[in-house]
């Protein structure tokens, strides 16, 4: 038994449909494994001293401007003994400060620092 011959437009517009397929169905899965790894590398915080989900980014310029780093090699200079710092409420860890949103550690260290007086 003979099939017919496909003509010529029949010929192209199965392939275009076949390779849309193929390439929309692989650029599907590429994108959806990106998300999903995505996902897998966010790790939840369990130091409330590292979560900086709150943060806009120009507060986390901010920190970064400021030269926050959380632990100081000038142990006469760290951000518990500075003047901007704000003591961590009760069961807390770590603290805060009048320059620099989010939460601080207590040994760490900005260009700001200022006595406490």
């Amino acid at each position: 038994m003979k099939y017919p011959r496909p003509s010529r437009r029949q010929f192209i517009q199965r392939n275009i449909s076949i390779l849309t397929g193929v390439f929309g169905s692989t650029l599907l899965a590429a994108c959806g494994t990106k998300e999903a790894t995505q996902q897998q590398q966010k790790e939840p915080v369990t130091n409330a001293c590292e979560d900086l989900s709150g943060l806009e980014e120009t507060d986390l310029k901010t920190r970064e401007g400021l030269g926050y780093v959380k632990l100081t090699l000038l142990s006469e200079e760290q951000c518990d003994n500075c003047n901007l710092w704000l003591p961590p409420s009760e069961g807390k860890e770590c603290g805060g400060c009048t320059l620099i949103k989010g939460p601080i550690y207590p040994t760490g260290y900005c260009t700001y620092w200022a006595p406490q007086v």
